[in-house]
């Protein structure tokens, strides 16, 4: 079959991440698959993405008006990339996310004809702010858009039951229709070839990093990767001298220096980490690490902080869990449902106190983290093997 993968911004990032996975996935189900989107810099993109075909549609478009407007804009060029996917491309199948704007012009371009899929990682009008009256007068019409088109599709997909559960209650049209969970993979293939690069910005410190936890993160607000900065903080006032000494911290994850909010959170977080105090050999920075590189902490990580709250699904504990490192989670959304409890990590609440003690355990009791470290490939490769995802997208699109 041909099937069409239609993405606003393909950069790097969760939702992304699922959207390469996908296109590979098809690509080994024998269809012939073609990505169109938005944005694609292939500098700042998943290294899988040269095995794809990507065509760039209207990159031109504005990305926003004067600071504001930023979902019309969005909703604008991802609908006129769906108009010409629908008058220039053959396709039995469109895969969309995100954006479930541009599915009734789908509908009505391909008559009927196109089987049209929509992967919703998170409803976007939960996502954002109404701090002003003209703020809200204006997600007023986005969000009815959001609610009134994503019932074109003709199979819904969510990322976890918790995502289930929430769309449900935010779209009630959508209460009598099936919703197919659909977790996102991990392509172990990729894990098992590739060679994990140290990161040069860690190569010049000595000694070795004994205890090192690793923030995997996009750099962006609701990720709070400040929390994984106090826990270390705190984790210095409970151990000793000589034993924090040991103990380093990576703040790492994706960084567009065309994203205004990648800009100032970074800028915050690397201000907060030297207003509390803490030494430029004890923490570290990393912007948009190479696939290489992120194997290499996520490898050699004592554990990796996860510190989103009601995150939709988080593929990192996933990622984390494969390398045999244990993940220290928040005990909300979707990590409830990747993280097995005291098996492959912690889930706890998302407070400085509760995830220094997380970390503490993961110091001191060395044979629970071995466990850990065990049992994360296993629950991996039961539940997120990347076959067992394309077996599922390929039930999906035919």
């Amino acid at each position: 079959m041909r099937v069409t993968v239609l993405h606003p911004d393909l950069g790097i990032g969760g939702a992304e991440r699922l959207i390469v996975d996908a296109a590979l996935a098809l690509q080994t189900k024998g269809h012939t698959v073609k990505v169109v989107t938005n944005q694609f810099d292939a500098s700042h993109a998943f290294t899988e993405c040269s095995q794809l075909d990507i065509t760039t549609s209207f990159s031109w478009v504005p990305r926003q008006f004067c600071g504001r407007f930023k979902a019309a804009w969005a909703y604008l060029r991802m609908c006129l990339a769906a108009v010409y996917v629908a008058l220039f491309m053959q396709q039995d199948v469109i895969l969309c996310d995100q954006i479930s704007a541009c599915l009734p012009l789908l509908r009505l371009l391909t008559r009927g004809k196109t089987r049209l899929v929509f992967y919703c990682h998170f409803p976007d009008l939960l996502l954002t702010d109404r701090a002003t009256a003209l703020k809200s007068l204006y997600r007023k019409l986005i969000d009815g858009v959001e609610a009134w088109s994503i019932n074109y599709a003709d199979v819904i997909c969510v990322n976890s039951n918790f995502t289930a559960s929430i769309v449900r209650l935010t779209f009630p049209r959508l209460a009598a229709r099936p919703l197919t969970v659909l977790y996102p993979s991990l392509n172990t293939a990729f894990f098992d070839t590739t060679n994990p690069k140290r990161p040069s910005k860690l190569e010049r410190e000595q000694p070795g990093f004994d205890h090192m936890f690793v923030s995997l993160n996009r750099f962006e607000g609701k990720k709070n990767h400040q929390l994984a900065i106090d826990a270390f903080v705190e984790l210095g006032r409970r151990l000793r001298p000589s034993d924090y000494a040991r103990c380093h911290l990576v703040v790492a994850g994706g960084y567009d220096r065309k994203n205004e909010e990648n800009l100032l959170v970074y800028r915050q977080l690397r201000d907060h980490a030297l207003d509390c105090g803490l030494s430029s050999k004890a923490h570290f920075f990393l912007q948009s690490p190479s696939d290489e590189e992120k194997l290499w902490l996520l490898r050699n990580a004592r554990a990796v902080l996860y510190t989103p709250s009601n995150e939709h699904f988080g593929i990192v504990p996933v990622e984390s869990m494969y390398c045999g490192t244990p993940v220290i989670g928040v005990d909300s959304g979707g990590p409830k449902e990747s993280i097995e409890q005291n098996k492959t990590g912690l889930l706890v609440e998302a407070n400085v106190n509760s995830f220094c003690d997380a970390m503490l355990k993961m110091i001191q009791n060395e044979d629970l983290r071995n466990s850990m470290s065990e049992e994360g490939p296993r629950r991996v490769n039961r539940l997120f093997a990347f076959d067992a995802f394309a077996d599922a997208l390929n039930k999906i699109v035919q």
